[in-house]
């Protein structure tokens, strides 16, 4: 049996009808390992030891979103429009384990390679709100947030590709945008709650899991007054087999998620983030073509970046990773395939892309930079980006069926 990978929907019809999973597609493992290895020897040879660690970390990543289909977006969505909340808990466990680990690295300023960790720490102001609430329309009409976006294109998912290279143009237009939104546009200082308060680490931490404890609860609330249909069950390996094969729980991979974002910390002395990179292909895409990038305020003092290797660039090997590692995933479980685009899909992709890049820009990061790394780093940037990018959420939930995409409904056997 063939199983479609793309569209979304596609997928999940076709995994809530089989029982079974497709045998492994073994050249393309083969192959996948092959690229990986080339690429890790690459790195060890060309750069510092710090870049094929942190492409492994990548892999893992990328196996792990895969493994679990554990979204960004669909948990969203899944929330607000029949209000299941499964999804959003696993959140909730990633983010009480990731700021377990983040605090004694942050208080402790604990680097495997002697530098000083630092988390992502950003601004509270008008950028904030509007980027946060453009990014969240943008996942939901691009089919996927900047993991779920890297994680799909590994996967074969045909349309993503689309989302990946508007993701970029859009980053790279708020890059040239950046100063406006960064000195003409009101905005407060970064406030942590671990240092911009008398907390200190260990206080933020408490208050971190109460906060985490309370969104728990308030999805177990709205489940009992909705009775949302649940999410379907994806087909599975059993035993020891399922590490490589089939589905993982989502619970067991918000561990490992927030584990190896505080391992990435640890290494590179920064939270895993990934559209940095979108903006930084697309700027180097721009310089080529003529413009004056250079002048940007947003590559201000770090010119050095724009104009190096993007193999030296930390954010583009962790997203390489991803990518490779998710395709290696969806190799295992026979899934990776191609499938023709439909217009309405690949409309959306354009324009989703173009807000998702262009949002993370302006709100300091995407669901994985702002919101994980945010929360994680005990910064209040990260909370508001998940509010607003949950009240975008709602907007496009009217704006996905112009595109033929699907919502949600109540009535639904699996949402």
């Amino acid at each position: 049996m063939s199983t479609i990978v793309q569209p979304v929907s596609q997928q999940e019809s076709a995994e809530k009808k089989s029982s079974t999973l497709n045998k492994p597609q073994t050249g393309l493992i083969i192959g996948g390992l092959i690229a990986a290895a080339v690429l890790f020897v690459f790195l060890l040879i060309t750069q510092d030891i710090v870049q094929p660690i942190l492409l492994v970390i990548g892999l893992l990543l990328g196996y792990t979103l895969f493994h679990a289909r554990f979204g960004f977006t669909s948990a969203f969505r899944r929330l607000a429009s029949v209000g299941n909340g499964q999804s959003l808990r696993a959140h909730m466990l990633m983010l009480a384990v990731a700021v377990t680990l983040f605090a004694p690295i942050l208080a402790l300023s604990f680097s495997f390679f002697g530098g000083t960790p630092q988390g992502y720490v950003s601004p509270v102001g008008v950028s904030l709100l509007v980027g946060a609430f453009m990014f969240g329309i943008g996942m939901q009409l691009g089919g996927g947030c900047a993991s779920g976006t890297l994680y799909a294109v590994g996967g074969g998912r045909s349309v993503m590709f689309i989302t990946l290279l508007f993701f970029v143009v859009g980053s790279t237009i708020g890059a040239a945008h950046f100063n406006f939104w960064m000195e003409d546009m009101p905005s407060a200082e970064p406030f942590s709650l671990a240092t911009s308060t008398g907390l200190g680490y260990s206080g933020a931490w408490l208050v971190s899991l109460g906060i985490f404890a309370a969104v728990a609860a308030i999805t177990i609330i709205i489940e009992k007054k909705r009775r949302p249909p649940k999410m379907a069950a994806v087909p599975s390996e059993k035993g020891w087999r399922r590490i490589f094969r089939g589905s993982w729980p989502l619970f067991a991979a918000a561990v490992i998620l927030a584990v190896l974002n505080a391992l990435t910390l640890a290494t590179r002395d920064a939270p895993w983030g990934v559209t940095s990179a979108f903006t930084l292909w697309g700027s180097k895409a721009a310089y080529a073509m003529g413009f004056d990038v250079e002048s940007w305020s947003y590559w201000a003092g770090d010119l050095a970046t724009l104009h190096g290797s993007i193999f030296a660039d930390s954010t583009t090997i962790l997203n390489f990773g991803v990518i490779l590692g998710a395709f290696l995933a969806s190799a295992a479980g026979g899934l990776f395939s191609f499938t023709k685009i439909k217009a309405g899909n690949a409309a959306a992709s354009v324009i989703g892309g173009l807000l998702m890049g262009y949002g993370a820009r302006l709100a300091f990061g995407c669901n994985i930079g702002a919101y994980f790394g945010g929360i994680a780093s005990f910064s209040a940037h990260g909370y508001i980006w998940g509010v607003m990018a949950l009240a975008g959420t709602f907007l496009a939930l009217f704006l996905r069926p112009l595109f033929g995409l699907s919502v949600p409904k109540p009535k639904d056997t699996f949402c």
